[in-house]
């Protein structure tokens, strides 16, 4: 089984771009890689679904059993998606177990809020969406305690985030 890079962070912190740099790098070392972004699973197979807390947790559970399937074909599976819960998080590190690596995107909130590439942090804020991550009360990000990769989007550009992220791998005989 292939391992799952669990990208978690805020919407804007960089994931998916982080994410998709880093397929490109892995497919040109030879490897077999799937890319699930969170937005585009929540959009197509998981449109069902809210952003209650509720739905949140339903999400990332089928997201656990949907990247667990597609590890049995991939070396590496990159999952970027919000993750606001650490329960959430451990649970699919339990179900994962040794193939489960969790990357932490760090970017602030404030600095998210800058960023707001898809306009969603203006329409929250302006009481146009409801139940935002990071902003709504009931919804809080919850960063990871222990990630094995912590990536400070702030601190370090696309390459610099993509290179250490290489480097844990090739560290641990993932690549």
């Amino acid at each position: 089984m292939g391992k799952v890079l669990w990208f978690t962070g805020l919407s804007g912190s960089g994931k998916t771009t982080i994410a998709e740099k880093l397929k490109a790098e892995l497919e040109q070392l030879g490897k077999k890689v799937e890319l699930l972004d969170g937005d585009v699973v929540r959009n197509t197979l998981h449109k069902n679904l809210g952003f209650t807390p509720k739905d949140i947790h339903e999400n990332n559970r089928l997201l656990t059993l949907l990247a667990r399937e597609k590890a049995l074909k991939a070396d590496l599976v990159l999952l970027p998606i919000i993750s606001p819960f650490r329960e959430d998080r451990e649970k699919a590190r339990t179900f994962l177990g040794k193939d489960f690596v969790e990357v932490f995107i760090d970017a602030s909130l404030d600095e998210c809020i800058k960023r707001d590439v898809k306009g969603h942090y203006k329409k929250s804020l302006a009481g146009e969406i409801k139940n935002f991550i990071g902003i709504a009360e009931e919804n809080p990000y919850q960063p990871p305690l222990n990630p094995e990769i912590k990536i400070e989007t702030t601190k370090m550009d696309l390459t610099e985030g993509v290179l250490k992220i290489l480097q844990h791998l090739r560290s641990n005989g993932d690549i």
